[in-house]
Order: C-alpha cells, then sequence, then structure tokens
C-alpha cells in the first residue's frame, strides 16, 4: 500500500499554496480495537471526528500496528489527516528499586512511551520485529494465565461461567486481547446469566468475594473497572504479576520507535485529582533534563486528566523550550467520550493550548511527509530531534494537513 503523502506536491509548493497557519482541532492519541477502545470499529473514530470537525487524528495502539491499514482507508474516505502511533510500556529499573513512579502512578519504574509519525505502510528490520513479537506473545500468555484464574475462581464459587482465551479474541478483540477484554467478558457473561438486577447484583457481589459492587449496573465504565479491580490487578483472585524480563527498557523502546521511522514521545501523566505528582515529573525542569539526557523532544498529554492551570502552566513551560506538544483523549476505556481534547471536568482547552496542540500534530504530519519523500523527518540521521527547526516543521505540517482537506473537498465535489 503506497502512502498517499509520496503523491504530494513539493514543499516550495505546499507553502505557497498555504504560508500561515491556520489552527484546526486535532487528537493525537486515539486507541482502536486492535488493543482496546471505547470503539468497537475505526469508522466510528471517524465518524465522531467529523461530527465534532476534528480535523487530524492518530491511531495510538499498544505494542501493534494491525490497525494502520483500516485507519489509513478510514482516513482516506473521511478526509481526516491521519498520524500513524504507537504505544509500548517499558521499565525503569534503576528508579523501580528507588520506589520512583515514572507516568504509572501504582508502579514505580514502569514507563509508557508513545512513538509518534510512524512509517506507514510499517516496517521493521527482523531483530527489532522478533523483539516486538515476542512482547506480545508475553504479554498474551499472561492474559491466559488470568483467563484460567477466572475460570479456576469461578468454578470454586460454583458461578457457572467459563471463558477461553480464543472466545474472548473472536467476541472482543480483534487480535491483542487485554485485561480490559476479559473484564469486559465477564460482565457481558454475567448480565447475559441473569436478567434482573438484582440477580447480577447477587452475581457481582459472589464474583467479588463478598463485596457488593458500588458502580451502578448501568454505569459500564465503572462496572468493568470494578471487575478489574476485585479480580485482576493486585491481591484479587485472578491476579498474574507481570515478569518484569518481560519488559523492553526504555533505550529498546526508542531504538524500535527511531528504526520504525517514528518519533520517541514521553506520555506525561502529570496532576491526579489531588494535584499530586508522581516523582519522576514532579519538577519540569528535572524531568525536561531527564528527557533531553535521552534524546527526546516530544511529549504528549491526555487533558482530561489534568486540572486545566496545572496543564497550562506544563505545557508553556516546555513550549517554551522548543519541545514538540501533543494532545489526546486515549480512549482506551469502554466510556466512548467525546475526541474533541477538553481539561477535567470537561473544562475548554485555552486557545494557547489549542494552538500548541495543532503545531505538535503539524510537526508530525511534516515528518510523515518528508520520511514518505525518503528525505530526514524531525530526526537527523544521529536520530537527534530537530526541536530548533520546530517551527519550520509547523509551517511545513500545516500546508500538508490544510493541502490534504482541500483535495478531499476537491474530489467530493
Amino acid at each position: 500500500m503506497t502512502h498517499f503523502l509520496t503523491e504530494f506536491p513539493n514543499q516550495q509548493n505546499l507553502l505557497e499554496g498555504y504560508p500561515e497557519p491556520v489552527i484546526l482541532p486535532v487528537n493525537c492519541h486515539v486507541h482502536t480495537p486492535y488493543s482496546f477502545s471505547a470503539f468497537t470499529e475505526i469508522a466510528q473514530i471517524f465518524e465522531m471526528a467529523r461530527n465534532e470537525q476534528v480535523a487530524v487524528v492518530g491511531i495510538n495502539d499498544f505494542f501493534v500496528t494491525d490497525g494502520y491499514g483500516p485507519f489509513y482507508q478510514e482516513a482516506l474516505k473521511s478526509g481526516i489527516f491521519p498520524l500513524f502511533n504507537i504505544e509500548f510500556i517499558g521499565l525503569l529499573k534503576q528508579e523501580q528499586q528507588q520506589g520512583i513512579r515514572i507516568n504509572d502512578p501504582n508502579n514505580p519504574g514502569r514507563c509508557y512511551f508513545s512513538g509518534k509519525g510512524l512509517d506507514f505502510p510499517f516496517s521493521l528490520e527482523d531483530r527489532l520485529n522478533q523483539r516486538l513479537t515476542n512482547m506480545v506473545a508475553e504479554s498474551q500468555d499472561q492474559v491466559r494465565s488470568m483467563i484460567e484464574k477466572v475460570n479456576d475462581w469461578f468454578t470454586a464459587i460454583h458461578a457457572e461461567l467459563r471463558f477461553s482465551y480464543d472466545e474472548i479474541r473472536t467476541r472482543y478483540a480483534k487480535n491483542l486481547v487485554r485485561e480490559r477484554h476479559i473484564a469486559k467478558a465477564i460482565r457481558m457473561a454475567v448480565f447475559e446469566r441473569v436478567h434482573t438486577d438484582e440477580q447480577r447484583n447477587l452475581l457481582l457481589t459472589t464474583i467479588f468475594g463478598g463485596k457488593t459492587p458500588k458502580s451502578n449496573l448501568h454505569d459500564i465504565p465503572g462496572l468493568e473497572n470494578e471487575i478489574r479491580s476485585n479480580l485482576l490487578k493486585t491481591g484479587g483472585k485472578a491476579f498474574v504479576e507481570e515478569d518484569d524480563s518481560t519488559f523492553m527498557n526504555l533505550g529498546e523502546i526508542i531504538e524500535t520507535i527511531v528504526r520504525a521511522g517514528g518519533i520517541p514521545c514521553y506520555p506525561v501523566l502529570l496532576d491526579d485529582a489531588n494535584g499530586n505528582y508522581t516523582e519522576y515529573e514532579k519538577d519540569p525542569l528535572h524531568l525536561m533534563q531527564e528527557l533531553r539526557n535521552r534524546n527526546i523532544g516530544c511529549i504528549e498529554l491526555i487533558p482530561g486528566r489534568n486540572d486545566a492551570s496545572h496543564l497550562e502552566r506544563f505545557i508553556r513551560f516546555f513550549h517554551e523550550r522548543n519541545f514538540v506538544i501533543m494532545l489526546g483523549t486515549e480512549h482506551n476505556t469502554p466510556d466512548r467520550l467525546p475526541l474533541t481534547c477538553d481539561t477535567r471536568g470537561k473544562t475548554p482547552l485555552s486557545p494557547e493550548v489549542r494552538r500548541i496542540s495543532y503545531e505538535g500534530a503539524c510537526v508530525v504530519a511534516a515528518h510523515q511527509y518528508l520520511r514518505a519523500k525518503g528525505m530526514t523527518g524531525f530526526l537527523d540521521g544521529n536520530g537527534t530531534p530537530r526541536n530548533g527547526d520546530r517551527d519550520s516543521f509547523v509551517r511545513l505540517g500545516n500546508a500538508i494537513i490544510h493541502h490534504f482537506i482541500q483535495s478531499f473537498i476537491r474530489n467530493k465535489q
């Protein structure tokens, strides 16, 4: 499959056609059904994006790029510019030993990490592709063990429910089965097994070891989170601890991203509901130095998790230091929230933050364009981000996005 960007005009012609950035709504981090998602089909993402007038959407699945092809096709059909991203879970062992939380509030040393603007079609050398394949396989082994423990627990409590990996994968997943798929399968099985709220509450109470569900039975995200908390998390009857040896270290993750043509990007957790930060993120200057030491010039945030004032202050700090900043919604839970990025409590982004978010999408669009044309993208030949050239990437990316949209409109007429 050939990327449409290979057929785009040269840089000079693009910039002449669209010389000044015109800010558009963007969402640079959305999970699809190929990992776990609020959506059951990729087409639903683009339908929602059209309705909300979101002009750029980035796929950001865990570990896999299986959704890239369908995502690309839906982007062409909808006239919404696609960004090709990926997400990993890694481990910083030194920080783990010191009890330092990175961007996982519950697991010291655990680190979520994204790659932005990977090459499409996806390609990776055999050595790294095998490492990635092995990691996915190990994650599925852990899922299989969880399912076995779920079945053992249900047998012990005479729940008359039973699951198989293949059943869950076929019915609820596209390919990769994750913990959230197990929770969804359990919720669905309970609702199919008994039919009144009283019976469902009673069965869930038995499954939870005598604890009555706190969530309303019609609150699907809340109920599935309770299932995860009571059964699949630490202390639960079906908890299976992940083997630290199965995690890539951050260096391996960054190498994989760069070799796949992407930009390494650190996902910032930022403040929780009580205004607390992890040890790794509490000092923005220290965080910036840590990222620069690892050759990382791009960060992303999920603003729905954050207070507007905390978010704006943090973004301004990193933007003034030439970092590329991207925002998204994740949609990595059953809750189908809007694709429009808002802060905690549905407080809209400020005009400044909206502009900075759009600029981040422009940088990745320009990077994808240059890579598709066989040129050097946002990373130089040594893998160092070209943050000093950020503004020129913004201008080029803006022209690319608007050219894509205008071409779509012309073709529809």
